[in-house]
């Protein structure tokens, strides 16, 4: 298990530092567009990939077909919602939020997998409900409003990502010479065909708007979604691939510390005194989830 959690951390690690590129540019552009964006940047270096090593398997029509939909889900409509909530509380707020996936992976990992949940981790949604508070706490003090749109956009993402997430790991269990980076290409194409469909109803610009930036911000969105999409989705689908899902998702709380951490850094700021409290809530709640 120590291989999966490495990747997983390694993952969470290039997420953290990608969401802050993804947040500059959802709010400078839009989300749809950094989306696509990202999407398209990943499916470009997943087939340079396959094509170099010459390692294409080949997937089943169920298998492609689940990764394709796994994409649709997660890459596109999940990440859509997600970097909404980034452009609205900032990562490091939104990702705390997604304190609540190792409880859902749990139940989707006991009910399709087979795989054991102890019932009486539950207690920790009582904690992350008060993290939850907290943020609606300190957009009432700032604001003058409670901020329940980003939380219920932050948490919808989150719910499609879980289920793309499930989705891949019903594809790799259904074909097992399938490889994590294949699994990725056709995660991909699922989120592109997405980002299609939307573009069909409202423009995205993909072009034009990539176009219109100055080198060095075409440079930075290049290298965010090379970092954020194609090596944090190949580290984390492999430890998806291979491992226990509640207990991967559940190491999503150095995620949250690394963007929370990144954020500061970026904007040259201390935590706020409610973000520190959040953080206080967020880790008993993960405590009793993984340890108790």
């Amino acid at each position: 298990m120590k291989e999966v959690y490495f990747l997983a951390l390694g993952a969470n690690l290039c997420w953290a530092m990608a969401s802050q590129v993804f947040t500059f540019f959802s709010r400078h552009i839009s989300s749809s567009w950094t989306n696509c964006f990202k999407a398209l940047v990943a499916l470009v270096a997943f087939s340079l990939y396959l094509f170099v090593t010459k390692s294409w398997v080949g997937g089943t029509y169920y298998s492609a077909g689940l990764l394709t939909l796994s994409g649709l889900l997660g890459l596109a409509m999940g990440d859509l919602f997600l970097l909404k909530a980034f452009s609205k509380m900032g990562p490091g707020r939104t990702l705390i939020l997604f304190g609540f996936q190792p409880l859902i992976m749990g139940f989707f990992g006991h009910f399709i997998f087979n795989q054991g949940i102890d019932l009486n981790k539950l207690y920790a949604i009582i904690f992350f409900i008060l993290c939850l508070g907290t943020f609606s706490f300190e957009s009432f003090k700032k604001e003058g409003e409670w901020g329940v749109e980003g939380l219920l956009i932050a948490f919808l993402g989150m719910l499609l990502d879980a289920g793309g997430l499930v989705l891949t790991r019903l594809a790799f269990d259904s074909q097992k010479t399938l490889t994590a980076m294949e699994g990725n290409f056709y995660r991909c194409l699922g989120a592109l065909l997405g980002f299609f469909l939307l573009s069909r109803i409202r423009p995205i610009k993909l072009w034009d708007n990539y176009k219109a930036l100055s080198l060095k911000l075409k440079l930075y969105a290049i290298g965010g979604s090379l970092l954020g999409t194609f090596l944090s989705l190949a580290l984390y689908l492999r430890a998806i691939q291979i491992g226990h899902l509640a207990s991967l998702s559940g190491l999503a709380i150095t995620g949250t510390l690394f963007a929370a951490l990144f954020e500061c850094l970026i904007e040259r700021k201390w935590p706020s005194k409610y973000l520190l409290v959040s953080l206080m809530f967020f880790l008993v709640g993960m405590n009793i989830l993984l340890f108790e």
